[in-house]
């Protein structure tokens, strides 16, 4: 059953074709890649999934109900919790608190938010950080950061935006271990955006490629990385391995 079916969306800004025609979907308690070359949409797709944008023609559903004229918070509240490639804290509040702004859409008492940010930390190895001003973290912590107020807002799809860049292949590995805890424990269903193939091929079970905003390619891990026309445009380039 799917749980995000994404049917023909297109979009594009003024003479630029971000996304064309582009249909994929999303198994309940899956996990999936989307993948392609920088500019390639895939950001764009997000988005519309997100509600930044509406598309310009084509259609989103999600657990079976049309999400792609709703507002972002309205998409969120849904259950579609995201993460962003440019991870932006709050840097004057603490690592706690950031999780509570989004442990808030759920809780409506801030002790019980604060308990639900905690337990999040501690499951993404920050606990010990939860009082340092956010603005204090290395990246691979506000990595983790973005991801634990992503997940404070209990989505049942979790969208993550290149959270693996910028990462060494050891913290690339727990983030990935992470992942597939939350996957098997809780059921959370994952759609990736990654340019790090190691973590693409060790959690995604389908991968749909993006190539100038079409989809050229989808299958398993197996599949796509023997495709010619993903090996040409894509896999042929100097891609994290």
């Amino acid at each position: 059953m799917s749980l995000l079916d994404v049917r023909s969306v297109s979009k594009h800004f003024r003479g630029l074709r971000a996304v064309h025609e582009v249909s994929f979907d999303v198994a309940e308690g899956g996990i999936q890649g989307l993948i392609g070359p920088n500019g390639a949409g895939k950001t764009t797709t997000f988005n519309m999934i997100a509600g930044v944008y509406a598309p310009d023609t084509g259609e989103i559903l999600f657990a079976g109900r049309a999400i792609h004229r709703l507002r972002p918070d309205e998409i969120c509240a849904a259950g579609i919790g995201r993460t962003f490639q440019i991870v932006k804290p709050f840097a004057g509040l603490s690592v706690l608190d950031n999780v509570m702004v989004g442990a808030f859409l759920r809780e409506r008492h801030a002790a019980n938010a604060r308990a639900a940010a905690a337990k999040i930390l501690e499951r993404l190895g920050l606990g010990a950080k939860r009082d340092l001003p956010a603005s204090s973290l290395t990246l691979p912590d506000r990595k983790r950061l973005e991801v634990a107020r992503a997940l404070a807002t209990r989505p049942k799809l979790l969208l993550l935006d290149e959270v693996m860049a910028g990462l060494r292949p050891t913290e690339c590995d727990q983030m990935v271990a992470v992942f597939r805890e939350l996957n098997r424990a809780d059921g959370t269903t994952i759609l990736l955006i990654e340019h790090v193939m190691r973590a693409v091929m060790a959690l995604a079970r389908q991968i749909a490629v993006l190539h100038h905003g079409a989809l050229i390619a989808r299958g398993t891990p197996e599949q796509v990385v023997r495709d010619p026309a993903v090996l040409e445009c894509y896999l042929g380039e100097e891609t994290e391995v």
